[in-house]
């Protein structure tokens, strides 16, 4: 009887961990903010993004993603990523990190997915509102999420001796690939 439940509670570990499946963030996976300041409209791009999210049956035991700050360029040159760099407090806080546990999904429109946002050192809850696909044996999240940069601690920054200013709201566009591993 003995040896009967240590067989049992074997095959029940080892069917637990065979059901979990293991997704990367894939390099098509895309992360924008966009802006606004007083002299024109603002697009930042982070070109270096990490991610991982783990599935057990239609729950997310685990996701989690990350952009390098030092990686978040513009188009506008040097300067405005500087100034992107010095507000996001690229030296103390190097990274944009989000993390979910134990999410409920199913593919779909209007999914909401509870987690942590780090910007600049600040942790917040957030809910973010995704679209969720199951395609390929890849799973894709996309959305966006507005952010209030003081609501980070962060300062908008400014230009021409304060005459320019960005706007104190951003939104974070993503479109996040997962590749099975």
């Amino acid at each position: 009887m003995r040896n009967l439940i240590v067989v049992l509670l074997v095959v029940f570990c080892f069917s637990i961990g065979w059901s979990q499946e293991n997704y990367s963030l894939s390099d098509v996976s895309t992360l924008t903010v966009d802006g606004t300041s007083t002299l024109h409209d603002w697009t930042v791009t982070a070109n270096t993004c990490n991610g991982s999210l783990n599935i057990d049956a239609q729950v997310f035991k685990e996701i989690s993603f990350e952009a390098d700050v030092a990686s978040i360029k513009s188009t506008r040159g040097a300067t405005m990523d500087k100034k992107t760099h010095n507000a996001l407090k690229k030296e103390e806080h190097p990274k944009v990190m989000f993390s979910a546990t134990d999410v409920t999904f199913s593919e779909g429109n209007n999914q909401s997915i509870s987690g942590k946002l780090n910007v600049a050192g600040v942790e917040k809850d957030v809910v973010l509102s995704t679209s969720i696909k199951n395609f390929d044996g890849n799973i894709q999240l996309t959305g966006n999420y507005k952010i209030t940069l003081q609501d980070y601690n962060m300062e908008p920054p400014t230009a021409m001796f304060g005459s320019i200013v960005v706007g104190d709201d951003v939104t974070v566009n993503f479109d996040l690939v997962f590749a099975k591993e």
